[in-house]
Order: C-alpha cells, then structure tokens, then sequence
C-alpha cells in the first residue's frame, strides 16, 4: 500500500510538472508573439513619426527659402516694439527682430521684463511705481488692477503711439522718467528706443509660467498693451500654450483671445512668419491664434500659398 501510495504522488508530481510546463510554454509562446506584435507595432509608428518629422523639415525648410517672399512689404513703414519676458530665448528674439525687418518695419528698440517685473510678492511695490507715474493728461484704465494690466497700461501709453490719430502720448521727458523709474526699481531693462505702433511680445517656455501666476501676469500685460497700440502678438515656445503658460492664458480668456493674437511655435521659422503676419492682420482688425497647440487658427493670411 505505501509503495502504491508513493507511486501515485509520484505520477501526480508527474502530471502536474507537465501540466505546469505546458501552461507555461504557452504563457512565453504568447509572450514572445505580443513582443513581436509589440515590436511591429513600435516599427510602423517610428516609420510614421520619420515620415512627419521628414515633413515637417521639408515645410520648415521651404518656409526658410520663402520667408522674404512672404513677408516682403507687409509691414512696409510700420514702427514696432519688441518687448521679451525673463524666460524669453534670445535667439528667439533676434530672430523676430529680423523677420520683422524682413517685413519692412522699423523695430524702434527692445525691452526686457526682468524677473521682479513677474513676480507677484513685487506687484505692490510695481503698482505704486505705475500709478505714480502717469502722464500728464492721460488715465490708467480702471479695470487696470493687476500688476501685469498696469504696467501693461503704461508702458502703452508711453511707448504706443494712439491707434487713431498716430500721436505719441507721451512727451520724451515723461517716457524718460517712466523708464528710468522702471529700470532702477528692477523690472525692465531697455536701450535706446523710439515709440512705436505695433508690439510683439516674445516669450519663452512657459516653464516657470506657474510661479507666483507669472504667466497670468504675462497674458495681461500683452492684454493692457494691446488696449493701447494698432496691434499686438505674443510670441512663445510651445509650452507657453500649455498649462499656466501666457498664451494658453491668453487663449482661455475670453477678453484676451478676443484682443491679442497667439504663435506658440516663434522657435520654428513658420512661427516667425505667423508672429509678422499675424502683426499685419492686427492692423485689418483682426485676431488669431497660430502654431501647434490646442485650438489653433490656419495659418495667417499670406503665410502658405494655396
């Protein structure tokens, strides 16, 4: 009896080995196939992402040869501003200069916000500067509260000339002393510069937009200037229209998005073209908002035949 009771555990250690082997058989059987179907898979969309990427190289390079042939004269003897967030990249904002040019306008000087300029813990210490220096005649307008709107609203006044009548608003002296006031409180530097009709305001990637609502701060300064000046573009990297970034800001209100056109790709020479055109259609009074993120416009007028 125990020899048979041995021979039966036996075989059922037996059975049970190989029912265990085939089961796990057919488990790497189904795992080597879902790693290949994996694998084909991942091919096909790296194909397809080659093929994008290739497009997207042959569009930029054909908007680079066509640039000038784009935006010849569209903005033949305009005068514009080019003000650049602490994020800004630089080579963004030569970049824009130049298109600018291109387009036959006159880039009448720049001007940097610095980091207090964005900073919220400094909004009292820039509103009491502001209010202080209003020009002679002029009135900040009263929905101008936040630090980003009044420093928006008098820097148009100081430095836009007025959309109808085409005169400055400001006198040398009083620009002088708004801009020195500003620059030795820390929130802008500048050189020389002249003022101007149009402005683009150039930022960056939104990374630091959540801190403090930098990038809320942003959005209604371009919001403020543009209730002040023919037209106003804010230009930035695409995750500048993600999240708390200023355009995406700009974008959500419906004030602003009504107000202020959008590039959320000015690091790309499409975006560079859509920053100028997008400036010329602000003249014609209208708005749009382009690039690559959510709830784009087409492309500017101009900007791609067909």
């Amino acid at each position: 009896m125990g020899s048979m009771r041995r021979l039966l555990i036996s075989l059922a250690a037996v059975f049970l080995a190989l029912i265990v082997g085939a089961v796990l058989g057919a488990v790497v059987r189904q795992g080597n196939s879902d790693r290949d179907d994996l694998a084909r898979r991942n091919d096909a969309l790296a194909a397809v992402n080659q093929q994008l990427e290739h497009r997207a190289d042959t569009a930029e390079q054909f908007i680079d040869h066509s640039s000038d042939r784009l935006l010849h004269g569209t903005l033949a003897d305009r005068k514009v501003l080019v003000f650049t967030t602490p994020d800004a990249d630089v080579a963004d904002a030569d970049a824009v200069s130049a298109a600018l040019t291109t387009a036959g306008a006159s880039v009448t000087g720049r001007v940097a916000l610095t980091d207090a300029f964005v900073d919220a813990t400094q909004g009292d210490r820039l509103r009491t500067a502001v209010t202080n220096m209003i020009p002679a005649g002029a009135q900040l307008q009263t929905d101008s509260v936040d630090q980003g709107s009044l420093a928006g609203d008098l820097l148009g006044l100081a430095l836009l000339n007025d959309p109808g009548s085409g005169a400055e608003r400001a006198t040398g002296q009083e620009r002088g002393l708004i801009l020195a006031t500003l620059r030795d409180g820390g929130f802008l530097a500048t050189g020389e510069l002249a003022p101007a009709q149009l402005a683009v305001v150039v930022t960056g990637s939104g990374a630091q937009a959540g801190q403090d609502g930098q990038g809320s701060i942003i959005a209604h300064f371009a919001g403020a200037l543009r209730e002040r000046g023919a037209g106003v573009v804010l230009a930035g990297q695409p995750g500048s229209s993600r999240g708390p970034g200023p355009i995406a800001q700009v974008r959500a209100d419906r004030r602003l998005d009504a107000a202020v056109t959008t590039v959320d790709d000015v690091d790309r020479g499409s975006g560079r073209v859509s920053t100028v055109l997008g400036l010329a259609e602000q003249l014609d009074g209208k708005t749009g908002h382009y690039g690559t993120g959510a709830d784009v416009s087409a492309t500017p007028a101009g900007a791609l035949p067909g």
